[in-house]
């Protein structure tokens, strides 16, 4: 049977666990190449990642190939995983999935056969692997992303968006939508996409038990608050209307409030002055990457 699934890496200063990641989809039988895209990581790190990659090349080369793309700066996750994707579109007619997981999303042994048997004899555009959290991904008209108690144990739902920590794109989907909106930079591009794919009659799921782990999230407290904040905004302008962001707007500036006033109320992740500059840049509607003063935040 041919391999039919293309894997996209987003990789950022973290060239082993990337490589390590590699050898992980080896062992799935229906993977057919790779494509890892390196999101401007420090020299020391790049030529790690290249000295990997020639090694996987002399290895695995005719039966798993491997391409490294170089974006040059840190473009965001959604950014990245378009250049992956448009790489693989312009240059793959063969393979019929993508799988885009960043670069230490570990996945489970038979996780990507158990991905496409739950897709066969479906009209699935886009599918996520579980995280193990017990929830399923959904999106509330008022609240944003949110999750959601499953309503099977095992096999496919359906959800509204795929977990970015390992998801699966057909790439007749993608031809049909369009890839992230890239205003998002990261966080909520997923639930953008998803619900995308939905309003253009594809099903959206997360498949129980293909199992993926992903070993640790190493971005700063502040530009994860911000983002969530920030994005979760233009995700209710774009798919439900005014009403709708003024009411997040007013249950951000509560849980704000309520955060500075009762820590113990306070979400992970969450920075006063990141939420702050969420909301601003929300309201003059300034998307893409953080600005620097969230970058300086610790």
């Amino acid at each position: 049977m041919p391999r039919t699934v293309a894997v996209i890496l987003i990789h950022w200063n973290q060239a082993e666990p990337c490589l390590t990641t590699v050898e992980k989809f080896l062992g799935h039988p229906d993977v057919a190449r790779f494509i890892v895209v390196d999101n401007g990581s420090r020299p020391a790190e790049l030529e790690t990642l290249r000295a990997g990659i020639d090694t996987h090349r002399a290895l695995h080369g005719s039966e798993h190939p491997i391409d490294l793309v170089e974006v040059g700066h840190n473009s965001g996750f959604g950014p990245g995983a378009n250049r992956g994707w448009e790489h693989w579109l312009a240059t793959d007619d063969d393979t019929t999935w993508s799988v885009v997981a960043p670069h230490d999303g570990h996945p489970a042994d038979g996780t990507i056969a158990k991905m496409l048997a739950a897709a066969d004899g479906r009209h699935v555009g886009l599918m996520s692997a579980d995280v193990g959290d017990g929830f399923t991904p959904k999106v509330d008209p008022f609240l944003g992303a949110i999750d959601a108690v499953p309503a099977v144990e095992i096999g496919f739902e359906d959800a509204d968006y795929p977990h970015g920590t390992l998801m699966m794109a057909s790439r007749a989907c993608l031809e049909e939508i369009g890839l992230f909106d890239e205003r998002y930079f990261a966080y909520c591009e997923e639930a953008d996409l998803g619900l995308r794919a939905k309003a253009a009659g594809w099903q959206v799921g997360l498949v129980h038990g293909a199992r993926v782990h992903n070993q640790h999230v190493n971005t700063p407290a502040p530009i994860v608050d911000y983002l969530k904040e920030r994005n979760t905004l233009l995700l209710l302008a774009e798919h439900f209307g005014k009403r709708q962001v003024a009411f997040r707007t007013v249950v951000a500036v509560w849980q704000l409030v309520a955060g500075v006033v009762k820590p113990s109320t306070r979400a992970d992740y969450w920075s006063g002055k990141a939420r702050v500059y969420a909301l601003r840049d929300a309201a003059l509607r300034r998307w893409g990457p953080p600005p620097d003063e969230v970058f300086e935040l610790r």
